[in-house]
C-alpha cells in the first residue's frame, strides 16, 4: 500500500496462442515466461495482491507455484481470440471486489513483457500518484528506426518518402521525439478505468522505458531475442 491506496496487480494469461502455442509457460532463462512477471509483481512493495487471470488449468498451476493467486478460472467468453482485453481486466477487478477488499489502483502486467524491472512498476505507480490530474500511466518507448521520417511507401512500384521530409536529409538526433505504447506496464485508478474503459485517454501520463525493454513475446523469434537480451542484462552488458 502507498498513500493509503490498495493496489491490485493483474497478469492476464490466456491458454490459446496461435503465434506461439503455450507461450505463457514456455521456458525463458530457466523459468516459465509468466514467472518473470509474477516475481516482478511480488517484488514490488507498493502492490498488495498479485493475481493471474487465465482459462488454462496448467497456467493456473504454474502461476500458483510461483506465488501468484489464481482466484478463478476465466470464463470461456473472455478467453477467445476476439475477447476484449479491458473486459478481462474489469472481470478480474469485479471478482476481487466481491470476494475481498476494495482496491483503489490496478496494475496490468502482460506476461509477454518479461524485460521490465520492479523499478518500472514502482516508478509507474509513484508517477501516477505524484502527477496532478493524471488518472493512468502507460509504458512508452521512443520511436527510432521506424520513425515516420525514415519510412517509405510504394507509389506505382516506386519508393516514396512517407513524410514530406526526405529521410536521407535527416539525422536521428534531428527528428522530433515520438513515442509508442510498448506494453510492459499499465497503471490506473480503478474508477477511471471503469469510466474510460481504457488505460490510455486524455489524462494518461507516460512511463518511459529504454527500447530493449519494449520487446514482447508474440512468436518464437521474439523469445529468442528476449532470451539473448536477458542474458546480456544478467551479465551486465546492458
Amino acid at each position: 500500500m502507498i498513500s493509503g491506496k490498495k493496489i491490485l496487480a493483474i497478469i492476464p494469461a490466456r491458454g490459446g496462442s496461435k503465434g506461439l502455442p503455450g507461450k505463457n509457460i514456455r521456458m525463458l532463462c530457466g523459468k516459465p515466461l509468466i514467472a518473470w512477471s509474477i516475481e516482478q509483481a511480488l517484488g514490488c512493495p507498493e502492490i498488495d495482491t498479485v493475481i493471474v487471470s487465465t482459462d488454462d488449468p496448467e497456467i493456473a498451476r504454474v502461476a500458483a507455484s510461483f506465488g501468484a493467486e489464481v482466484p478463478f478460472i476465466r470464463p470461456a467468453g473472455l478467453a477467445s481470440d476476439t475477447s476484449s482485453s479491458i473486459d478481462v481486466i474489469l472481470h478480474a477487478i469485479d471478482f476481487m471486489a466481491k470476494t475481498g477488499p476494495n482496491f483503489d489502483l490496478v496494475v496490468l502486467l502482460e506476461p509477454t513483457s518479461p524485460l521490465r524491472e520492479v523499478s518500472d512498476i514502482s516508478g509507474a505507480i509513484k508517477h501516477l500518484l505524484g502527477t496532478p490530474d493524471c488518472q493512468s500511466v502507460v509504458g512508452v518507448s521512443q520511436v527510432e528506426s521506424v520513425h515516420p521520417a525514415f519510412l517509405y511507401q510504394l507509389h506505382e512500384g516506386l519508393l516514396k518518402p512517407y513524410s514530406e521530409v526526405q529521410p536521407t536529409n535527416l539525422r536521428r538526433q534531428d527528428i522530433e521525439e515520438l513515442y509508442f505504447l510498448e506494453g510492459s506496464v499499465y497503471v490506473s485508478h480503478i474508477d477511471a478505468l471503469k469510466a474510460k474503459r481504457s488505460f490510455y485517454h486524455e489524462s494518461t501520463a507516460p512511463w518511459i522505458v529504454p527500447r530493449y525493454k519494449s520487446f514482447e513475446v508474440d512468436e518464437l523469434i521474439d523469445l529468442i531475442i528476449i532470451e539473448a537480451l536477458m542474458v546480456a542484462k544478467q551479465e551486465g552488458r546492458i
